[in-house]
């Protein structure tokens, strides 16, 4: 297991960091429309402790953290406290993304979810064309929900909540790339998640969890929600500067409709659509003139 770590860690640090982040946004999203097909049997807050258990296993064992990291996690508090506002920040943020899930279209969610990284580039900005890139990305939220109601709203104000998580999780990611120069310090961080996560799946979904398929899958959405993009980003970030990863999340609207649309069948209205080239085009905007 080692060595297969060696030869992925060899291949990701091979990869261009663009390619590295549009992966991690294919894979991310395909592994929500398998939870959000998951939701049924197994319950959102279920899918996410299995989630988050099943990726901090996996990490555990590729990366493996030594005595002397933990020692090192105890004497520093101050990449403790990164690592675990981390996981708590990744638990949090899948907990409140998958409510939204349950209630509203995968594109909607995640692009009212977009907020969260478009905000990060408008507080980095101070440029005079923020305020238009602050309202265009407003009037594209308005679009989506004009039509909503109660239950939508409900959606929409978890997606919100979820967007000032992915806020946090992309300030304390770029730190903890910075403080750390492998995968140990993620490791241990989906490793706290997953306690916090857990006793709340086991609550809603109970020996639910224990059905073979129900395993299968959670592993699914494990390593394609959770795995495989965190660590592909987390590589990204050590690389590239947070703006410049903030371009590249742009995309990350239009792939989720698109995925939406081709797995779970969600066909959004034209004004929707609209509405995700609006917060795309100021997400671009914003974070291009980023500091």
């Amino acid at each position: 297991m080692l060595g297969l770590a060696t030869l992925a860690g060899r291949a990701v640090s091979a990869t261009p960091p663009p390619a590295l982040v549009l992966l991690g946004i294919v894979s991310v999203q395909l592994g929500a429309s398998v939870a959000k097909q998951m939701f049924a049997v197994a319950g959102s807050l279920g899918v996410v402790a299995m989630r988050l258990v099943f990726a901090a296993v996996v990490l555990l064992v590729v990366w493996r953290p030594s005595v002397r990291t933990l020692r090192t996690l105890r004497a520093d508090r101050r990449l403790l406290t990164v690592v675990l506002g981390y996981g708590a920040v990744l638990a949090g943020m899948n907990m409140a993304f998958y409510q939204a899930l349950a209630r509203i279209p995968q594109g909607v969610a995640v692009t009212v979810e977009f907020l969260g990284p478009l905000s990060v580039a408008l507080l980095g900005s101070r440029r005079w064309l923020d305020a238009l890139w602050a309202a265009l990305a407003a009037a594209g939220v308005l679009l989506l929900t004009e039509d909503g109601g109660a239950v939508r709203w409900t959606g929409v104000a978890f997606a919100l909540l979820a967007a000032a998580c992915w806020a946090s999780y992309i300030l304390l990611g770029a730190a903890l790339g910075r403080r750390t120069t492998d995968g140990q310090g993620l490791a241990v961080a989906m490793a706290f998640g997953g306690l916090f996560a857990a006793p709340l799946g086991v609550a809603q979904a109970g020996a639910t969890l224990l059905r073979p398929e129900v395993l299968a899958a959670g592993l699914a959405v494990a390593l394609l929600s959770s795995v495989v993009p965190y660590s592909l980003e987390l590589e990204a970030l050590r690389r590239i500067p947070p703006r410049v990863f903030g371009v590249l999340m742009s995309l990350e609207p239009a792939v989720a409709a698109l995925a939406g649309l081709v797995v779970l069948g969600e066909a959004l209205a034209p004004t929707q659509w609209l509405a995700i080239c609006c917060v795309v085009v100021a997400s671009i905007g914003a974070t291009r003139g980023a500091r």
